[in-house]
């Protein structure tokens, strides 16, 4: 089965008992929660977060200069008044540096490629609560992040599934 074909049929499961169509556009519990795109998180069944309760954004490496654009349509248009940062264990954005992306992708794609990427900054890190700690402070400090946000970082051990505050 191909995935278009698996994604219709699941969803024909899903949508068959969905009685939430009525769920407010802003989230319920004025949360946005920044973290990785790694297939191993669910932060919503890891945290308990309901529908319709949490904006959840989802980047490589959960770096929220990559979610600024949507923390701030969800502060200024929807309400939310805290943001929780995470970062986990075994993380692949500890795993290379954007230079040697960039050599790869042009080595790989050529000049024009190589152009293009050479512009983006992949926003690695070598250490885990330094760099949910940047990421806070990063937000603390931005101008376009209400100045009231509750903003509070969290690392998520893949192993485990546990969550453990980082204090900043």
């Amino acid at each position: 089965m191909s995935t278009p074909q698996r994604f219709v049929k699941r969803n024909e499961i899903y949508a068959a008992t969905f009685n939430k169509g009525d769920l407010a556009l802003p989230p319920s519990k004025k949360i946005i929660v920044v973290t990785c795109m790694d297939a191993r998180i669910d932060p919503a069944a890891s945290l308990g977060i309901e529908l319709g309760e949490a904006h959840i954004i989802r980047n490589a490496g959960g770096r929220v200069e990559d979610a600024l654009r949507s923390i701030i349509i969800s502060q200024r248009l929807l309400g939310t008044r805290e943001i929780a940062v995470f970062h986990h264990t075994d993380c692949g954005m500890m795993t290379f540096t954007t230079q040697e992306l960039q050599s790869k992708i042009a080595d790989e794609d050529g000049p024009e490629a190589a152009n293009l990427v050479n512009r983006i900054d992949f926003l690695e890190f070598t250490k885990l609560e330094e760099s949910v700690k940047h990421d806070v402070k990063y937000l603390q400090s931005h101008p376009l992040v209400l100045k009231d946000t509750t903003i509070i970082g969290w690392t998520y051990h893949v192993e485990s599934g546990k969550v453990t505050q980082v204090d900043h």
